[in-house]
């Protein structure tokens, strides 16, 4: 397994995601993968924690796939998914999905939001979710994941981010 100091915080990432039904499977994965290590599969991430260079990948990752709808997520991985998939909105959303995982899990934001990762936009994700500016969170109001502030006093439950589900139905 990944011996890094992120080691711990990979093992709340793994029993986290099998809580919640998004299956870590251990593969031996090619140089061809988007991330080192990772690749995602039908409602599964494959890992190869041989390449795995950042632990917190696998969150934004498995935020793709929370984000997706439950018939989607079954073709994740297939030549039957849409060639769009995952969409800007899509992507937007895994980043605040993760970022709620992060919360939730009360991991550093670097933890997900490494240097190296987002096109060097990690700093800039990092300020706006400290200070309260979701960017995302109309779209994951809208799959039924969360609660904006104002919503969440309407109906007497916690807003984001906190989840109220961590997938789409």
């Amino acid at each position: 397994m990944l011996a890094n100091k992120y080691s711990r915080e990979l093992e709340k990432v793994l029993f986290f995601l099998n809580e919640i039904g998004i299956a870590i499977i251990e593969k031996e994965l090619d140089e061809t993968t988007f991330l080192p290590g990772l690749c995602l599969g039908p409602n599964c991430i494959y890992v190869d924690f041989g390449k795995l260079l950042y632990a917190g990948d696998i969150l934004h990752e498995a935020g793709h796939l929370a984000v997706t709808t439950a018939s989607e997520r079954e073709l994740v991985g297939t030549n039957h998914i849409s060639k769009d998939w995952p969409t800007q909105g899509d992507e937007i959303g895994a980043i605040l999905w993760s970022y709620a995982a992060i919360y939730h899990l009360e991991l550093p934001l670097e933890f997900v939001f490494h240097p190296n990762g987002y096109k060097n936009n990690s700093d800039w994700f990092i300020s706006n979710f400290s200070n309260g500016n979701y960017i995302g969170l109309p779209f994951l109001e809208w799959t039924g994941l969360t609660l904006s502030e104002n919503r969440a006093v309407l109906e007497g439950k916690k807003a984001f981010p906190v989840m109220q589900k961590w997938l789409r139905d």
